[in-house]
């Protein structure tokens, strides 16, 4: 089966939307930890890394991998689009094992493999795009009942998030702050979908901008950029990179899709074949997260030596702990 021309774009898109973002977490974490040795880690609330060009520099490879992204959501499906992200995890754990000195361990290594199997899997089987000729049409679809519920609960799992557990639990657990940047992830996909979508048929000759719909998807857009900048930052800045990325993947693609489905209804033309493929995607996605979660800390360990009875070194270790 082949591949048509604006999936062909989205594709290249995609890939190079995932280097550049990839890239942009190593660059951005050695911004932060310059910064968090002269002023507030930005775990701790700091904005010091605002004056560091290193944290700039890693912003525009996010920023210009973002809108290598924002162009292929234009072009291909969210289901296509998206688990492609599964590429800057390898690039950003790769790149986190020479230059940041985070270790991964081999199994941390099986766990990516598995992600991108799973997002093969996922890609290969991916519904084809609907064809959409005005912006009007995603509206309608965006103030359907169903995503308008999934939009109200995704609202109010942030505001919890935001008020009650990242004062308790931010520092200690990342889901906390990978969870806000997905789930404000999954909103803001739709809504750059739709302005990809008013920008693709604008360049066309139909203008879009003057309905009130497309400026409504990008002021959300813009605002939940900037509410996931600030999370993710806090979560770069206190867990280490390696788990970082994945967790992040698979929390934002998997409700990416799940919205993606209720708006766009994108399973309603797939057999049950094909929703069965993608399922086992996300779940050896998933496996591959777990993996590498459960085995985060054994490249960064140091082999623990016998301890020798009544030694020195026996002793340091026993204050040390």
């Amino acid at each position: 089966m082949g591949i048509s021309s604006d999936n062909l774009h989205g594709l290249v898109l995609a890939v190079s939307s995932s280097v550049f973002i990839g890239c942009s977490f190593i660059i951005k974490k050695k911004g932060l930890k310059k910064a968090g040795d002269t002023g507030t880690r930005a775990g701790s609330g700091g904005y010091a890394y605002l004056y560091q060009p290193l944290w700039w520099a890693g912003m525009i490879a996010m920023i210009v991998g973002e809108m290598a992204n924002f162009a292929a959501y234009a072009y291909a499906p969210a289901i296509l689009v998206t688990p492609l992200g599964a590429l800057s995890i390898i690039f950003s754990a790769v790149l986190a094992h020479f230059i940041l000195e985070e270790k991964l361990h081999i199994f941390g290594v099986l766990g990516c493999v598995l992600c991108m199997v799973g997002s093969v899997s996922i890609v290969l089987h991916a519904p084809q795009e609907k064809s959409i000729h005005s912006v009007k049409e995603v509206w309608h679809l965006a103030t359907e009942p169903g995503f308008l519920v999934y939009s109200c609960i995704v609202l109010v799992l942030v505001a919890v998030l935001i008020v009650r557990f990242v004062p308790l639990y931010g520092q200690t657990h990342l889901v906390v702050y990978i969870g806000i940047c997905s789930l404000m992830g999954s909103l803001t996909v739709m809504s750059v979908k739709a302005v990809g979508i008013a920008l693709k048929l604008t360049f066309s000759g139909m203008n879009q901008f003057i309905y009130f719909q497309t400026w409504f998807f990008t002021v959300v857009v813009i605002a939940c950029c900037l509410l996931q900048i600030n999370y993710l930052n806090m979560a770069l800045d206190t867990f280490n990179t390696a788990v970082v990325s994945p967790v992040y993947y698979v929390m934002f693609t998997s409700l990416t899709i799940f919205a993606s489905m209720i708006m766009f209804k994108d399973w309603d033309s797939q057999d049950a074949s094909q929703i069965a493929t993608e399922l086992c995607g996300f779940v050896t996605i998933l496996s591959g997260t777990f993996l590498l979660h459960r085995t985060k800390d054994m490249g960064n360990s140091t082999p623990v030596q016998p301890p020798v009875h009544g030694s020195p070194s026996h002793n340091n270790s026993n204050s040390n702990s």
